[in-house]
């Protein structure tokens, strides 16, 4: 049955391998465990904010905050889509797509991370595959944006193998120390051009005043 409020609860991106979606409570502490485990090597930073330098408990309880947040402050303004990624059922990771003055400016941002155990498979590739789905043939968005640290190759390569283009780069704080930072496009153009036919949606009409959506391209 529909939720009745929060339509966001029934969006659904599907691809052959994998499901895109808002995460319940109980897979929240699911994805905050698998957090906790580890999402990279211990001498490696792939984050703007290094949450995953916090200790057990605190990075699990500081990870389902910012969930909780996400729902709490979300506005047609600006908002966060926290997708949880779920292989046969089970979350493995987290796929994040964000806009902020979305109606006007059409544009979107993605973030992500997968458990350790799940890296290496593809999955990267795949999740981003299903957001820019949902940004550009939902949503009707323009452009996407990503980012990666000099050397996140990970994050460099499944940004390049969508499409996305070299945006420039700049010289930013990580860990107290200097570090240089990549940014990447991906434009519909190009989007629409490797766009992919085996990717679906569920439940996004009635979502699309919440993402500023309403009359979309």
């Amino acid at each position: 049955m529909p939720h009745p409020y929060w339509p966001l609860f029934d969006l659904v991106v599907r691809t052959p391998r994998l499901v895109v979606r808002l995460p319940t409570d109980e897979e929240m502490v699911e994805l905050a465990r698998l957090a906790g485990r580890g999402v990279h090597a211990p001498d490696a930073m792939p984050f703007a904010i290094p949450w995953t330098d916090a200790p057990s408990p605190q990075l699990e309880r500081a990870s389902l905050q910012w969930w909780w947040r996400q729902r709490a402050e979300w506005s047609p303004e600006r908002w966060t889509f926290t997708g949880a990624v779920l292989v046969d059922g089970h979350p493995v990771g987290v796929q994040d797509l964000a806009g902020e003055h979305f109606g006007i400016l059409r544009t979107v941002g993605t973030g992500s991370w997968l458990g350790r155990e799940h890296q290496g498979q593809g999955l990267g590739t795949e999740m981003r595959a299903a957001v820019l789905h949902l940004a550009f043939a939902g949503l009707g968005a323009v452009e996407a944006h990503s980012g990666a640290w000099e050397d996140n190759d990970a994050s460099a390569s499944v940004s390049r193998k969508l499409g996305y283009v070299d945006n420039g780069n700049d010289i930013r704080v990580r860990r107290d120390t200097s570090a240089r930072h990549h940014a990447f496009r991906l434009d519909r153009a190009t989007w629409e051009a490797h766009r992919r036919d085996d990717i679906s949606m569920e439940g996004l009409d009635p979502c699309r005043e919440l993402f500023g959506a309403v009359g979309g391209r």
